[in-house]
């Protein structure tokens, strides 16, 4: 009798028959991808006691460090230095004489630390054995034999799949060519162009918008949903937006005409906030529109796997395994939460449940936490105001315009909502935008994860004069709604 499991396995058969070979490993655990997740399952593995390969097919060196979170803090670092530059004069601090960036010596600064940072994760992978890793691009053959190129099989008894993600480029946006970058590209760049359209006001349109703004770059921002960055709540939002026009031209809602490629120029028409219909020139459009997991190419049709419209494994996020296959999915592949401690949390559980399996139990996740890190910083702790039961929370609210030590170091600008529960008085989560908003999330992150109450953390030390006394002020304000 015919069966599609049937049809299936001669299918597999045949695709092992037609793959050359050079050489054949077999292994406990085959991961495939060397980024952070990649490389923390990889560890884990090894750690409980498995053979395991890892397998790359690309440049070694995660994404943070070679084109996302490191080389972005260096251009937003140079950015910063060209800012407090312009705005000594309000502390009668004066700086004669013109201010001069260098594009070529600012992005040259970017490449050579990034390379720093990119060096140190290759030092790392140079520490795992030889036969350990293999080089090329896999895909599935069956659940768990791979084709590594011409050259390789892989027979394993688990497989992890850590390939991460790449930016999302929309269709429309083709019709600008070599015009068009992500933001891979843009730490490519020998110089810094003179104009700049940024498509997606998220992290990463912000991020760079913003920077590149303030080394005189002219640039645009758009965006066409209405939202800014990472923010729920309308308060906070507006307030972001209100503080970022101060700076560069931002319009999460944006209302676009003809798009074209002129020569070396791209031509963008669109209505600008007062409602006037423009036509502007651009060097470059960043298409910051967001990232999709890499799983193209892998031939998952092989696995028989479930898959989502995504073309990405259906899996369970509590133990990153696929259905109940022994395949496990972890990092920015399953676009959970793409962030790089999360993925190394992910990439160690997953190279934990692969090495146990059958017996596999579910990642202890850590307190949801974000940073964008633009000026004044955007930051999210908890569970974000638009996942909250309705009227099941109070909100306490602090503006950093008077806050002391914020006046004092002329960055008064931003507004803070804390969120407690109305039954237990319990911390629920944050969102704001404000100064040093990095710092004061991870405090608040240790308090959510703690699963403390906002009594409980008004009994905490406040220093004096510090930016976190404006923590207390919207604690203080969320006690009060409280016990009201």
């Amino acid at each position: 009798m015919t069966t599609p499991q049937n049809v299936q396995n001669v299918q597999n058969a045949q695709n092992l028959q037609n793959v050359k070979t050079v050489q054949t490993i077999q292994t406990d655990v085959a991961v495939i991808g060397a980024g952070t997740a990649g490389l923390a399952a990889y560890r884990a593995a090894r750690a409980a006691g498995k053979r395991a390969v890892i397998i790359e097919g690309g440049p070694y060196g995660t994404t943070c460090a070679r084109v996302g979170c490191m080389p972005s803090k260096l251009l937003i670092a140079a950015a910063e230095a060209a800012h407090e530059l312009r705005h000594t004069a309000a502390f009668g601090v004066h700086v004669d004489g013109e201010i001069r960036i260098d594009g070529r010596e600012v992005m040259a600064r970017v490449k050579r630390e990034r390379d720093r940072f990119v060096g140190f994760v290759v030092r790392g992978v140079d520490g795992i054995p030889a036969e350990d890793k293999v080089s090329g691009y896999a895909r599935f053959i069956d659940n768990t034999v791979l084709q590594v190129g011409e050259h390789t099989t892989v027979r394993a008894s688990r497989v992890v799949i850590a390939t991460g993600s790449s930016p999302v480029i929309p269709p429309p946006f083709k019709v600008f060519g070599d015009r068009l970058v992500v933001n891979d590209d843009v730490f490519a760049w020998d110089d810094l162009p003179r104009r700049v359209a940024v498509f997606g006001p998220g992290v990463i349109g912000l991020e760079l918008g913003q920077a590149l703004s303030r080394l005189g770059v002219q640039v645009r921002v758009f965006g066409l949903r209405g939202g800014v960055g990472p923010l729920t709540d309308p308060a906070i939002k507006a307030s972001a937006v209100a503080s970022y026009r101060e700076e560069f031209y931002l319009d999460p809602d944006a209302r676009l005409g003809e798009m074209h490629r002129d020569g070396d120029e791209a031509v963008i028409s669109f209505t600008d906030l007062s409602g006037n219909t423009v036509t502007e020139r651009f060097d470059y459009v960043l298409a910051a529109t967001g990232r999709q997991p890499n799983v193209r190419g892998l031939g998952l049709e092989h696995t028989g796997l479930a898959l989502d419209w995504r073309g990405v494994p259906v899996f369970d996020p509590a133990t990153l395994q696929c259905g109940t296959a022994p395949i496990f999915i972890a990092g920015d592949a399953n676009d959970v939460l793409p962030l790089l401690h999360e993925a190394a949390d992910e990439g160690k559980a997953a190279g934990e449940n692969a090495a146990a399996y059958p017996k596999v139990r579910p990642l202890s996740r850590r307190a949801p936490i974000g940073v964008v890190f633009t000026d004044p910083q955007i930051a999210m702790v908890g569970q974000r105001h638009a996942d909250i039961e309705p009227d099941s929370f109070v909100t306490g609210e602090v503006s950093f315009e008077d806050q002391g030590r914020s006046r004092v170091m002329l960055k008064n600008r931003g507004l803070m909502h804390v969120y407690a529960d109305k039954a237990s008085g319990r911390f629920l989560g944050a969102e704001w935008t404000g100064p040093r908003a990095e710092n004061i999330a991870h405090l608040l992150a240790w308090a959510y994860q703690q699963a403390l109450t906002i009594d409980q953390m008004l009994a905490m030390p406040y220093y004096h004069p510090v930016v976190e006394e404006g923590l207390r002020t919207a604690l203080r304000d969320a006690g009060a709604k409280l016990a009201g």
